[in-house]
């Protein structure tokens, strides 16, 4: 039986023979989920598979963001580490987004999503997506 990601969170008891326990280790997939989950997140990471993107690259790629969670959205991934930012020293400052080796390392993940969304759209179009 696999445990759930709570299970494996908490499985380890707090303290033995009156002394703390470390903590249990953490979830892999609330650890995906917080870099991979945002709403805009695997879009971003999608179209920066292409290659390196400016910030107005990306606006025109993603009409639908605002540059406001574009802004936010491109500094978590930055910080998660999978997205890479490069600023040139020039009038105006030129900057560059791209995926950084961890970043490239969730591709397969991205393309697997991105898959299973064009079969749940056929499912749905078939008028399948309310019965089950």
């Amino acid at each position: 039986m696999v445990a759930s990601p709570t299970q494996e969170r908490t499985s380890a008891s707090p303290t033995h023979g009156g002394e703390t326990c470390p903590p249990p280790e953490p979830c892999p997939l609330t650890a995906a989920l917080g870099v991979l989950g945002g709403r805009w997140n695997l879009i971003v990471l999608y179209w920066l598979a292409d290659g390196t993107q400016r910030f107005s690259d990306l606006q025109r790629l993603i009409p639908d963001v605002t540059h406001k969670m574009l802004t936010s959205t491109l500094r978590q991934l930055e910080s998660a580490g999978v997205v890479d930012r490069r600023i040139y020293p020039e009038v105006p400052p030129r900057v560059e987004y791209s995926l950084s080796e961890h970043g490239r390392s969730a591709q397969p993940v991205i393309e697997a999503v991105r898959l299973w969304g064009h079969k749940h759209l056929k499912h749905n179009a078939l008028g399948a997506g309310g019965s089950g």
